[in-house]
């Protein structure tokens, strides 16, 4: 059963009318898992890698090229490796995450956790 509710409202000498279907179910996101912990020292030793491989991949061949190229060629280089690191990271971010909060924004200490709890670091408790 479809109830609608008419709103009337007058503001500065104009009117308004809206309309609002109250049948309407909000949707909500379901309970989402936490980001694992990594419980050894090897797990976090390799989150921390993965991290900033993820981080800092960029910006050191960039420089590289320069130092060993052209400023010119740096920069394409740069561009280059920020899509193709951009595609890893969703690669790793897809693969990992659960399908219910892919939606979320995570960055790459969150990422690198998921991954390294998930595809590396299997513990059983």
């Amino acid at each position: 059963m479809t109830k609608l509710i008419l709103v009337y409202i007058e503001f500065i000498n104009k009117k308004y009318y809206f309309c609002y279907d109250t049948s309407m179910q909000t949707d909500f996101i379901d309970m989402i898992e936490p980001t694992p912990k990594l419980k050894t020292k090897k797990c976090r030793l390799i989150a921390l890698l993965l991290r900033l491989f993820l981080q800092f991949t960029t910006i050191i061949v960039g420089l590289i090229t320069w130092y060993f190229y052209d400023y010119f060629i740096a920069i394409a280089a740069l561009l280059l490796s920020f899509i193709i690191v951009g595609i890893i990271r969703a690669k790793l971010r897809n693969s990992v995450i659960p399908p219910k909060q892919r939606e979320y924004h995570y960055n790459d200490k969150g990422i690198a956790d998921w991954y390294t709890a998930r595809e590396l670091c299997i513990e059983l408790d």
